[in-house]
């Protein structure tokens, strides 16, 4: 079967009709529509994209990143130091309230961070796993101590370490504080409908020295519907102002709109392939073998896949992180080159001359997901798609239950291999190659103080995990926006979009 025919048979097009330029800057309200539907939005109880987003507008933690430099700067701290390798200390910023109006202190300091390291609910326990809790110097000093030497501390603190106001969340409790949060951030979460609506507010008492400034609109309306093409439609239906993640073969027809305006940006998430090769489906599931990982990583046409379905400029990585994460290092990565051929001989020497079934759990576009299918056919590889939403294709991975897996991982756009590798390397539900070996040199990777020794942890995990095949890097992501133009809004490497940052025209 040709490259060709296989991605003919996976492109579906999509008709699109303008209607009437009316955004809502009239009504100073950005109209969101997005395909990913948050489970819960308390940030600390979800692993979605989405979710890092909505709490990137409504939230504050003690460090921001700059998104422009990447340099880490106070937001609820004003200074931090380190006492010693495992002990930073934070200076808290005075006169900060939350959404409901109750200071900030450094009880909430330690009230958040104490508690996540507790709490069996918490999405990701990976990004915290570093720290060993946080203790309560005066009212606006905090200690936060780290279990060994983690360089990475600050980046993390910055990015997916929120502040919880600890008397409102404790008066509220759990399911209360969920159905209503309160930040300290930017915008003030109004309502919360589900999984299917959420509105927020300018927060008029937004501390002035944030380094997220005050945003410029008032209102922030977020739809979450259930598919890219039902997201595209309302913005196409003038029923929102903003999207972004539709099909990359619609770019071309919505820039031309005269009311939209689209653009393309690379992002720090990769794209992927997992295969269990623990064999948590099962001993004999084929994906045990390493000839038939490495069967599956020469049959599929990751170029192509990458130039024809996901374009502007998507990459196709050798390496199970992004290209600029420190320690990142593709030198040492087997490149597996397009080869049925050679895919097929493996497949044979594995002792599956006739190939074999198997399922993909995928919550990626119909368009890649037909792709690989078919890719995977053309070899004898038999692979029925089991689309999910996101949240429930997660849930595959963590309970075992699923062969392959077509996902992806965006670090929470943090800029340091720890980010990405204990995720998946870690030993934990989301590791599917249970190889201790990787998990004791990632581990090693981000607990030493001297970079060259990170590099070489990191360099000798990455050349094991790509020998071996365990996950197949499919390319880099190229998200895909739609909006307004009438909105002046600018994208970030990070993916993520700050509306606290965006203005009308």
């Amino acid at each position: 079967m040709s490259t060709r025919s296989i991605l003919f048979g996976a492109v579906a097009a999509l008709g699109l009709m303008a209607g009437p330029a009316a955004a809502q800057k009239s009504a100073d309200t950005l109209r969101v529509v997005i395909w990913d539907q948050i489970p819960d939005v308390d940030p600390y109880y979800n692993e979605l994209r989405a979710g890092l987003v909505m709490h990137t507008q409504a939230f504050d933690g003690l460090l921001a990143r700059d998104p422009e430099t990447f340099t880490v700067k106070g937001a609820l701290a004003t200074a931090w130091k380190y006492v010693d390798d495992t002990t930073i200390e934070f200076a808290l910023r005075r006169g900060v309230t939350f959404h409901d109006g109750t200071p900030f202190s450094a009880d909430d300091v330690v009230y958040t961070l104490n508690g996540i390291l507790t709490d069996k609910l918490v999405s990701v326990p990976s990004n915290y796993a570093w720290m060993a809790g946080a203790e309560k110097v005066d009212d606006y000093t905090v200690r936060v101590k780290l279990k060994q030497v983690f360089p990475a501390a600050t980046e993390y603190l910055s990015m997916v370490t929120p502040i919880w106001p600890k008397a409102s969340r404790e008066k509220m409790g759990k399911d209360g504080y969920s159905r209503q949060p309160i930040g300290a951030g930017p915008y003030r979460i109004a309502k919360v409908d589900g999984v299917s609506w959420i509105e927020m507010e300018r927060y008029e008492g937004y501390y002035k020295d944030s380094p997220k400034g005050r945003p410029a609109i008032r209102r922030l309306v977020v739809h979450e519907v259930t598919d890219a093409t039902t997201a595209l439609n309302e913005l196409i239906g003038n029923k929102a102002d903003w999207t972004w993640n539709f099909i990359p073969d619609n770019f071309e027809n919505v820039a031309r709109m005269p009311n939209l305006q689209g653009m393309r940006a690379e992002t720090m998430r990769v794209n992927f392939l997992g295969m269990d090769g623990a064999g948590r489906t099962g001993a004999d599931n084929p994906m045990t073998k390493v000839k038939v990982r490495q069967a599956i990583a020469h049959a599929i046409d990751r170029k192509t896949i990458a130039e024809k379905l996901i374009q502007g400029g998507a990459r196709v990585p050798d390496t199970a992180c992004y290209p600029s994460q420190f320690g990142c290092d593709a030198s040492v990565a087997v490149h597996y080159d397009y080869d049925p051929a050679k895919a097929k001989a493996l497949l044979a020497e594995a002792g599956y001359p006739n190939g074999f079934e198997t399922e993909i759990v995928s919550y990626f576009i119909a368009p890649v997901e037909g792709a690989v299918q078919n890719y995977l056919r053309a070899v004898g590889i038999n692979a029925r798609i089991s689309h999910l939403q996101v949240s429930a294709a997660l849930r595959r991975t963590l309970d075992g239950s699923a062969p392959l897996t077509l996902g992806n991982w965006g670090s929470y756009s943090i800029n340091d291999a720890s980010a990405i590798l204990p995720y998946f390397f870690g030993g934990t539900n989301t590791d599917q190659s249970r190889d201790a070996e990787i998990t004791a040199l990632v581990k090693s990777g981000g607990t030493s103080t001297d970079p060259a020794q990170r590099k070489l942890a990191y360099s000798a995990a990455l050349k094991r995990i790509s020998e071996n095949a365990h996950i197949l890097p499919l390319y880099t992501s190229v998200t895909t926006y739609g909006f307004s133009r009438q909105l002046d809004f600018k994208p970030y490497p990070d993916e993520l979009p700050r509306f606290y940052l965006a203005k009308w025209k």
